[in-house]
């Protein structure tokens, strides 16, 4: 399933809002704080940061998690799985008919 979204910060709008979160989250009372000031000066939404650096955290093995190169490769091994799928599907149905045939073939004089 392909998101409908577009994807309005480039990689490395999003790399530095993850940066300057981890860099100055010493310097507010909780990292949320840090998160919720950083997003207003970049222009997206706290939660939408927050999702960003946890994502970072997950991909440098600071926090439990599929990283992202994972998660790609799972996708990807799963539309090939259901394309593998479907055309055994078309090769069973096919044989099946063709098989029929020649018993009709073979019993007609």
């Amino acid at each position: 399933m392909t998101s409908k979204t577009t994807n309005k910060f480039s990689p490395e709008v999003r790399a530095r809002a993850v940066r300057m979160v981890l860099d100055h989250a010493i310097e507010h009372p909780s990292r949320w704080a840090a998160v919720t000031s950083i997003a207003g000066k970049i222009g997206c939404t706290p939660q939408t940061l927050h999702d960003w650096v946890k994502k970072a955290e997950v991909d440098s093995g600071q926090r439990a998690g599929i990283s992202t190169d994972m998660a790609e490769k799972l996708k990807a091994l799963e539309r090939e799985n259901r394309e593998l799928r479907q055309a055994n599907e078309i090769l069973r149905k096919a044989s099946a008919y063709f098989a029929t045939a020649e018993l009709d073939r073979r019993s007609k004089p």
